[in-house]
């Protein structure tokens, strides 16, 4: 493990490398624990019900989030990486990225307010799900994929870790009792936001980016680039927060609440590999756009440490679910240990997915497979959740979060195969 390690940092290009991760590295962990510290106190103060409600709610805004990054978090990336020497390219699709964003916006805004408007589950707690649109203006207007494209992650990892740091000290400050549940979302948003003006005021001062109005030609061609990311971004979110949203429409907010308490267990383990994947994307599509050869061995290196610490990761939660659920949730919650259990092994088959479609298939431009991989996998997840969460609820819903997982990891290794893209070997060292 020791020699693996230094041959992957035995250049001053992956020096950088690892410089990036470290900086995302602490801010993965800013994004995961600092949440992971007023999650036992906002279990406990608002209850499963109020909990339920709010989480609903950021499962339902979810979906404007993904309308407004369209796909740009990887197509824009990769762009900027491959151009970052160019101030005016680089000016191009800065401007014509955060145009096509604007407007996704005022159009997300538009379809929120008609569901919210029309329909009597949502017209009842209408002011929460307003309050919950400001996470879609923050992340809209906030540059992740400009810095990512840059490797300048140093910026990322400050203005988030801001946003975050006066989000938890705002929640013990503010949320006494289950009647200031609204100030959650509320809070949520504020952070969102005053990173986003911070990120377009870093970019415009230190990256030397020129306001312009962009050609509609560079607009086409934003939008083509992303287009087959975001399909597969949409049919992601049919079996990642939709779970969260159908849920709520078949049961309650308590049920809910057992999962989705869960729910950021397990995406706070899966937190920990999202500095590698954000770190190595824009490195390894500079790479394989200079040798494929060199891409798939540095990628086979990475899978193999991220599939042995995703691992360990899985068996601990497993190994431990009954103590993790009622340390931090409470007696409250004992309806929530089954989930865990069920979920355990999602850091481990989504570490694994991850290399296989965004590291490799994406930067070997099998675009539109990775997005039909993604779609049936929607399929699956829906075709079960409608058939299962009726009959067992969270437990049911659980279960076909799993299946749908296992089924995108399988797909994706074999479709490699049948290409010809060894990403596992018999002899990886």
């Amino acid at each position: 493990m020791k020699e693996k390690i230094k041959r992957i940092i035995n250049t001053k290009e992956k020096i950088n490398l690892l410089k990036n991760f470290i900086a995302l590295s602490v801010l993965q962990g800013a994004n995961y624990i600092l949440p992971l510290i007023t999650l036992p106190y906002l279990v406990r103060v608002l209850g499963p019900e109020k909990f339920g409600l709010v989480a609903f709610a950021q499962a339902f805004i979810g979906y404007f989030q993904i309308i407004t990054d369209y796909g740009f978090n990887l197509s824009a990336t990769r762009e900027i990486s491959i151009n970052r020497k160019n101030k005016e390219i680089v000016s191009e699709i800065f401007n014509s990225v955060m145009v096509i964003k604007s407007c996704l916006l005022l159009v997300s805004l538009m379809l929120m307010s008609a569901v919210v408007v029309t329909f009597e589950k949502f017209r009842q707690d209408l002011s929460i799900y307003y309050i919950t649109f400001g996470i879609v203006l923050g992340q809209t207007i906030f540059p992740v994929w400009f810095f990512q494209g840059m490797e300048r992650m140093k910026y990322i990892t400050f203005l988030n870790i801001l946003a975050k740091l006066i989000f938890t000290i705002s929640i013990f400050l503010f949320v006494k009792e289950s009647t200031d549940y609204f100030y959650v979302p509320l809070l949520n948003s504020l952070g969102f936001v005053i990173a986003g003006l911070l990120g377009l005021w870093v970019v415009f001062r230190d990256f030397g980016v020129v306001f312009m109005v962009p050609q509609m030609e560079d607009i086409k061609h934003q939008l083509e680039e992303g287009w087959y990311i975001f399909i597969s971004t949409v049919a992601i979110s049919l079996y990642t927060i939709s779970n969260t949203f159908i849920l709520g429409l078949f049961t309650n907010n308590t049920i809910v609440g057992y999962y989705s308490a869960v729910e950021k267990i397990v995406k706070s383990v899966q937190g920990l590999l999202g500095p590698i994947s954000q770190t190595i994307y824009p490195y390894v599509s500079k790479l394989i756009s200079e040798s494929k050869e060199a891409g798939i061995r540095f990628l086979r290196k990475i899978l193999f440490l991220i599939g042995v610490f995703s691992f360990i990761l899985s068996t601990l939660i497993f190994t431990f679910s009954n103590s993790i659920v009622k340390i931090i949730f409470g007696s409250q919650f004992i309806e929530s240990i089954i989930v865990l259990k069920i979920l355990a092994f999602l850091p481990f088959i989504i570490g694994l997915s991850n290399i296989f479609g965004i590291q490799t298939m994406l930067n070997l431009n099998y675009k539109k497979a990775f997005s039909t991989i993604l779609i049936l996998a929607s399929i699956l997840n829906i075709s079960l959740a409608i058939i299962m969460v009726p009959m067992f609820k969270h437990i049911g819903i659980s279960i076909s979060v799993m299946l749908s997982e296992i089924f995108v990891t399988v797909s994706m290794f074999l479709y490699l195969q049948n290409k010809g893209v060894k990403i596992i070997e018999a002899k990886i060292i």
